[in-house]
């Protein structure tokens, strides 16, 4: 029986007929490994996904954990999966040989754990979370960092965590007020609070490795003074129990296997060696650490999207299964009461629905997967060049890949909730709680509008408008190989072109504020166009290829660039008005 929490053909086309993924392993990196041991992980990924995260997360949802003051309590079966994953070794399946990994692509990786995503995406926060600490530690820790904290969770036995946002700054760093305090040994004392820290308290793991904002007294000011530090809960050199103090659990809508808690740090509770506050160690140079902790947001923004997806995805399947198992009603051109009832998926618009979900679910894996390719291109491309550009159209890419999919995979969940009637909001079904889990998506790592500042406001503009004109030439590349003679080919140029006019004009002005008063309509809008092109690929890669896959897939497309991509006209033609309406609105009139 198929899977219903992702689909291992559609996982197989986009790796091998079109990402072509075996081509890597002629690359020094991944030469040892084959199709053989690519399939290999991948079915070893989705065996445990499915006997070891997927049966406890209703049980988890229903059981949030609860803090009696001094312990946090989880249900056991987090644990027990968590255990089996550490061991797995897939905490470290695109690491370095050198460090324990498996050096497999980051496209295969990312494939590999968006099975956990699906099935149970409370309980893979906690190596999710702790695969971008450590990454980040690899790449800007000292050795002794590494052998002390990064090892140990390569190994699974440390999880880890991110520590930016604060009770009164949110998502605005620059105001953070946690500090970091030089002492003579070349360790630093720190004080402040956390907020919304996933994965902060627990004990499911022998230490828990806390990634740090901090500003060091006498630093420049703004952002310019962030340093960033591995503050652990347990001092690996001493053994003392650090000055890290859960203050309180947040209990969210969704995601409710994860901790999310509020840390004070330096609070006097636990004081190692008696001195007050809590044992940092401080990671690259002072005043780096925006610029360094970017690695790990940037790596967790397109694993948000592929959670993001992966619960839209799961949802779709088991929409589509009841929706083929469900009968009620008869076809519109039969009035008969005698006859039987057909199922519901022969019904017009529940076809619309599935078909959506479909449009939505499978372009989000396929430009997520894209973006994973990307990063392999960075670390194995043969030229200096060709690792440029895969980082700037990465940087181009990124909030989109993390935004459009934890928007339109969030409409799928409703879709799929819409698909089961009545039954889609019972907790007997999983689709509502998959709605309830996708809809933190949208604000975890940068809220849509974040997101549009960030594409509109740095990323297209960069090195002078690099990032923007290499997604046209990529996208115009597509659009050259699949030929004149598709209809999708003319709109889609169409829509590329007019990104680029849009932009122009949006900026022309000199207004900053006017430019980016609409990012988020922007980030929507180029993230609609960018779907349709990843759809004009996959359409593509079903060239000469019969049978009833391939040709959803044809659907599937024909679907996006009929119903999906002529929304982006009145956004494109809203921006080009350099309309002001929300600038203009006064708090009074609300």
């Amino acid at each position: 029986m198929a899977s219903l929490l992702l689909s291992r053909r559609d996982l197989d086309f986009l790796l091998y007929e079109w990402l072509d993924v075996e081509l890597l392993t002629k690359r020094p990196r991944y030469a040892e490994h084959s199709r053989e041991t690519f399939d290999s992980v991948l079915d070893l990924s989705e065996q445990m996904a499915t006997k070891h995260f997927r049966p406890h997360n209703k049980k988890s949802d229903a059981n949030e954990p609860s803090f009696d003051g001094t312990t946090v309590h989880l249900i056991p079966e987090i644990k027990q999966a968590l255990d089996v994953f550490g061991l797995s070794g897939l905490i470290a399946g695109a690491m370095d040989e050198s460090i324990g990994g498996m050096q497999l692509p980051s496209v295969v990786a990312g494939a590999c754990f968006a099975w956990f995503q699906a099935a149970n995406v409370g309980t893979a926060s906690y190596p999710f979370l702790t695969i971008g600490n450590a990454n980040l530690l690899q790449k800007y820790g000292t050795p002794e960092i590494v052998d002390a904290y990064v090892r140990p969770m390569v190994e699974g036995r440390f999880f880890g965590t991110m520590c930016l946002s604060e009770p009164q700054a949110g998502s605005s760093l620059s105001d953070v007020t946690t500090r970091a305090e030089p002492q003579d040994d070349g360790t630093y004392r720190i004080f402040g609070n956390k907020m919304w820290i996933s994965g902060g308290e627990h004990e499911l793991s022998d230490n828990i490795v806390h990634l740090v904002l901090a500003k060091i007294p006498g630093g420049p000011p703004g952002v310019k003074g962030i340093s960033l530090f591995v503050v652990p809960k347990h001092v690996v050199e001493t053994g003392e129990r650090n000055d890290v103090v859960l203050a309180g659990l947040n209990h969210k809508m969704g995601f409710r296997g994860t901790t999310n808690t509020l840390l004070n740090f330096g609070e006097g509770v636990h004081r190692p060696g008696g001195q007050p506050g809590a044992v940092g160690f401080l990671v690259g140079e002072q005043h780096r650490g925006l610029a360094y902790m970017f690695t790990m947001m940037n790596e967790a923004r397109i694993g948000v999207g592929s959670g993001a997806m992966a619960l839209g995805y799961t949802g779709y399947l088991q929409s589509l299964d009841y929706a083929r198992t469900r009968p009620q009603g008869r076809p519109i051109a039969s009035k008969d009461p005698t006859q039987p009832q057909v199922p519901i998926i022969e019904h017009a618009d529940v076809k619309r629905m599935l078909l959506a979900q479909k449009s939505y679910v499978e372009g989000a894996l396929a430009l997520l997967l894209y973006c994973n390719r990307l990063v392999d291109e960075e670390k194995t491309a043969e030229t200096e060049e060709e690792r440029a550009k895969a980082t700037l159209l990465l940087d181009v890419l990124t909030p989109i890949a993390k935004s459009w999919p934890s928007q339109w995979c969030l409409e799928a969940n409703s879709l799929a909730i819409q698909v089961l009637g009545g039954y889609g909001y019972t907790r007997e079904y999983d689709v509502e709680q998959l709605y309830r889990d996708n809809r933190l998506n949208p604000i975890h790592e940068g809220t849509h509008g974040i997101q549009g500042l960030d594409l509109l406001g740095r990323k297209v503009v960069m090195q002078g408008g690099a990032g923007l004109t290499l997604l046209h030439e990529t996208v115009t590349a597509t659009i050259h190989r699949a030929g004149a003679e598709r209809s999708e080919v003319a709109s889609l140029r169409a829509a590329i072109d007019r990104v680029v006019e849009v932009t122009a004009a949006l900026w022309s002005t000199g207004d900053v504020e006017t430019a980016l008063a609409n990012s988020t309509v922007y980030l929507e809008a180029v993230g609609h166009v960018v779907l349709a092109w990843i759809w004009l690929e996959q359409l593509l890669a079903t060239e000469g290829r019969e049978g009833e896959f391939y040709d959803g897939k044809r659907q599937a497309a024909r679907y996006f660039f009929r119903y999906e991509l002529p929304k982006t006209g009145p956004m494109l033609d809203l921006l080009a008005s350099l309309d002001r309406t929300t600038v203009e609105m006064s708090d009074t009139w609300f």
